[in-house]
């Protein structure tokens, strides 16, 4: 018994009806892909083209002028003074500054897990992987009382101290330097006299490369995009990094807040040139380290 089959439209060709049934999937989905996630986002990149007004009532994917954007960047950076520009700034000095004590940190703790034998050391792996996979919003708590203990509420390292606590990147070293980095290597570095300080720097960090610009990617982008413990341990908008700020931008804009104030409000089109600016940095890193990225995805696939 044979299934009947259909003419596919674009080729000419017969197709079985389980093949065009997965081909009708795969519209559906693609189509919900479009409607949900590029969609908006175009209307994201078009909104700051047009007036407040005609953000609701125009074609929402349709352009505005140049003139509208120079207009909505203006107003945008007047506000506060240029609140925008020092939250960009606060937000990369938090970044930067965790990131390079993430990776003095993580890179020496994933090796020792990986390639040296302590009392604890199962311990500490399993401390270490139980932390990653917990919710950052069950630590924010007992954070903040740590460093309410220790006076740091309100200064620049209440931000950078907790970003650069960063257990996932701990655990892609460990996996890095546990499969991929010969072990025979190592033990003709040691053979020809080299310490355990000179195999760490000479050998294992040149060769732990691209799963170091996979640790520094993904730990700089989960702080820039940290919102929460920023909004509770920072008292005041001049200390405010960029996902703070935005929502101090969201508060102040009518559409999403009838008793904001009669002040300098924020209309849709500043609000969305203020999301796209602060994209940006993650988007042009992305761009930038695509090939060490992938490069870091795939070491430790394989094993030595």
């Amino acid at each position: 018994m044979t299934l009947p089959t259909t003419a596919s439209p674009a080729t000419g060709r017969l197709v079985r009806p389980g093949r065009l049934l997965s081909y009708v999937v795969v519209g559906i989905l693609l189509t919900a892909l479009l409607v949900f996630f590029v969609l908006p986002v175009v209307w994201l990149l078009l909104a700051p083209s047009k007036t407040a007004g005609e953000v609701i009532r125009d074609n929402p994917l349709s352009f505005g002028s140049f003139h509208q954007i120079g207009a909505a960047w203006k107003h945008l950076f007047a506000f506060q003074d240029g609140a925008m520009l020092t939250w960009l700034g606060n937000s990369a000095i938090y970044s930067g500054g965790a990131l390079v004590l993430t990776l003095l940190v993580s890179v020496p703790a994933g090796y020792a897990l990986a390639l040296t034998d302590f009392r604890g050391r199962r311990t500490l792996l399993v401390i270490t992987l139980v932390t990653m996979i917990m919710p950052q919003a069950t630590l924010v708590l007992p954070v903040f009382l740590e460093l309410n203990r220790f006076h740091l509420i309100g200064t620049v390292w209440s931000v950078i101290l907790p970003f650069s606590f960063y257990p996932f990147g701990v655990y892609l070293v460990y996996i890095y330097f546990g499969s991929s980095l010969p072990r025979d290597l190592l033990a003709a570095a040691r053979i020809d006299g080299c310490t355990e300080w000179q195999l760490f720097t000479r050998i294992a960090l040149p060769l732990a490369k691209p799963v170091i610009g996979l640790v520094a990617f993904f730990g700089f982008v989960g702080n820039w995009n940290n919102f929460f413990l920023p909004y509770l341990v920072l008292p005041n908008s001049e200390q405010f990094p960029i996902q703070v700020g935005l929502n101090q931008l969201l508060t102040s804009t009518p559409s999403f807040n009838p008793v904001a104030g009669a002040g300098l409000n924020i209309t849709l089109p500043e609000l969305a040139l203020a999301i796209i600016l602060a994209i940006l940095p993650v988007l042009a890193l992305f761009l930038v380290s695509q090939r060490t990225l992938v490069a870091g995805m795939l070491a430790g696939a394989t094993k030595e």
